[in-house]
């Protein structure tokens, strides 16, 4: 069965497409969040899948610019996907996927990035694991740091107003440290990350001023809580972020320390962050790793030509890509840059498997040993991990 599937024309086909994503998870958008959503997704990113023109399936992607090893490339943020319970298992997100991923391609994105919702799906669209990301929390009596930290600098709570003046130089600052990070504008800032929540305990700011200037923030909620005459409140830092590695120390170290919280619990931090090391007693944090964002070249040779390496070699890789034809064929990387060639492949393997290495936070190695590539030659696995290799792991601090 076919679908025509195109973007929404009008905030009504915008709704019913949204509708659709609304479905799967069981819940209705109010309108005033449809209102806000609409802002940093913009109708021409929403598409919408028809059927004798009722709309029975959805799937966005917000604009933005999302931090590579050595830079950072146009990104289509996938979001909002979604097919009526109606309509499953009849070709209706195949028919989206496609047709987003070559929207996606004329608009010159060389990727696509995504959380999935359910990790079987999005492998078949050539999206593959990126990054890691777990849940830890961490026991008031467990909070103590491996080393004695000589406070310094200043922490201050700031008003929302403040922080969006504050924060997003951080955020860009953290971006060009770590692959992962997605670029936020102002709406995004106004709208998303500083907005109060509707229900629920408040967010509160704080900045961290350090030798002049502002070096890390925080944004964190307490939920109160007592039991036989003592506090379990928990609190639950929604976002920490510094750009020196003593800044992050003392921003940790006054999360850790706000009086009568029981729990500190945070999620979404990659596996080599630094509090674990700062940690005392890390294995009390009781940390819950599960995957991250998954990345989609979009564009083989666009996308491997930007990003930055950290070997000398070569390498040669016979791509597979069932939906976009354009990156299918020999590829090699080197010298900085990826074209395409008639020489012999060193690796075999499908396009979401160099989604999977593209930010540095699986290896080469790691794919063969779960049996995602065909290694052709003799020491083609370590030369492309030699090229690939990139630390920090990437890191993506917000579901989008």
């Amino acid at each position: 069965m076919s679908f025509d599937v195109r973007t929404c024309r009008d905030r009504d086909e915008y709704r019913a497409a949204i509708d659709a994503i609304s479905s799967y998870f069981h819940s209705t958008l109010p309108d005033d969040v449809l209102e806000r959503f609409a802002r940093y997704l913009p109708h021409d990113r929403m598409h919408a899948a028809l059927e004798a023109g009722e709309i029975v399936g959805g799937a966005g992607a917000f604009p933005f610019r999302l931090s590579i090893p050595g830079g950072a490339l146009p990104c289509a943020g996938v979001t909002a996907v979604g097919v009526l319970p109606t309509h499953r298992r009849r070709g209706v997100l195949r028919a989206m996927m496609d047709e987003q991923l070559r929207d996606v391609h004329e608009r010159g994105e060389p990727i696509a990035a995504l959380w999935a919702s359910e990790e079987t799906i999005y492998g078949r669209f050539g999206y593959g694991i990126a990054a890691w990301a777990g849940q830890l929390a961490i026991p008031h009596e467990w909070d103590a740091f491996a080393e004695p930290l000589e406070r310094r600098g200043r922490v201050r709570f700031v008003e929302a107003d403040e922080a969006a003046k504050l924060f997003p130089p951080l955020w860009e600052a953290f971006a060009q440290q770590r692959p992962g990070v997605f670029s936020r504008d102002e709406s995004w800032w106004t709208l998303r990350t500083l907005r109060q929540p509707d229900e629920g305990p408040h967010n509160r700011f704080v900045v961290l001023d350090l030798d002049g200037e502002p070096q890390a923030y925080a944004i964190y909620r307490t939920h109160a809580g007592w039991a036989e005459g003592a506090s379990i409140a928990r609190l639950e830092v929604v976002e920490a972020v510094g750009t020196t590695p003593r800044a992050t120390a003392e921003l940790w170290r006054f999360l850790l320390d706000v009086d009568w919280v029981a729990t500190v619990e945070a999620s979404l931090l990659p596996p080599d962050h630094p509090l674990f090391l700062l940690l005392a007693n890390p294995r009390r944090a009781r940390y819950r790793m599960g995957d991250g964002i998954w990345i989609r070249l979009v564009d083989v040779g666009a996308a491997l030509s930007a990003r930055a390496y950290a070997g000398d070699g070569a390498v040669v890789f016979q791509v597979r890509d069932e939906s976009c034809e354009w990156n299918a064929g020999r590829w090699r990387v080197g010298e900085g840059e990826c074209t395409r060639t008639d020489d012999a492949a060193d690796l075999a393997l499908d396009v979401s498997a160099l989604g999977s290495v593209f930010l540095g936070g699986v290896t080469f190695a790691r794919l063969r040993e779960a049996l995602r590539l065909e290694e052709l030659h003799d020491g083609a696995i370590e030369r492309a991990d030699e090229l690939f290799a990139w630390r920090p792991l990437p890191w993506c601090p917000e579901i989008f």
